[in-house]
């Protein structure tokens, strides 16, 4: 990702996205990490997280990151989750954030020169080009490296840089997963010298 120092920058983060592609890469974001890698790599002005709320639950388990994101320097957009049941009488949740995200983008579009969006939702592409033609850069962040992939193609074609969340992890994620996927890397090159040395020493001993 190509970024400037004096560049003013803003982080835009589709929290129900975001969690879904790190949710199939298996990875956990530390925020504190995020906002620190951001904030060398540029002028941040703001780092907006999206997400509805389920109001009527005694307890929600996004409320807890919620409430830390409020206090730790994120900016938070959160509305009431809708709940109805569809015609097979199922129950359903519906709150999505993509008016919000993409009426707070447009209106920030002046006082900035690089917009980071963590979403791959496809329905972006519009928000993008029309930043795009208000001078300002636009990096998505999403994954191509999960099952399926969370990134739409035509969001990533458009974007002026696409960044895998995969690669970005290792500056991103909470140490612990660090020194896990570390770990794990170092088996996987262990592995692969091993298997290189068998092959050698079965065509060696043509075996």
């Amino acid at each position: 990702m190509r970024t400037y120092m004096e560049e003013r920058t803003a982080l835009f983060i589709d929290g129900a996205n975001r969690y879904a592609a790190a949710r199939g890469l298996n990875i956990n974001i530390d925020y504190k990490r995020m906002l620190d890698y951001f904030s060398k790599r540029g002028r941040l002005i703001r780092a907006f997280y999206y997400t509805a709320l389920i109001e009527d639950q005694d307890y929600s388990p996004i409320r807890p990151l919620v409430d830390w994101l409020d206090y730790n320097g994120f900016t938070m957009v959160t509305k009431p989750a809708r709940e109805f049941t569809d015609a097979m009488g199922r129950r359903k949740i519906k709150g999505n954030m993509d008016i919000e995200l993409a009426v707070d983008a447009m209106e920030m579009a002046d006082h900035l020169e690089h917009i980071v969006l963590f979403s791959g939702d496809g329905d972006f592409r519009r928000l993008v080009e029309a930043l795009q033609r208000r001078g300002v850069r636009v990096t998505v962040v999403s994954t191509m490296k999960s099952q399926p992939p969370m990134v739409s193609d035509d969001l990533r074609r458009q974007a002026d840089f696409f960044m895998d969340l995969l690669d970005l992890a290792p500056s991103i994620m909470r140490d612990e997963d660090e020194r896990e996927a570390a770990q794990m890397r170092r088996a996987q090159r262990e592995s692969l010298r091993f298997e290189g040395a068998q092959d050698d020493v079965e065509e060696q001993y043509g075996a």
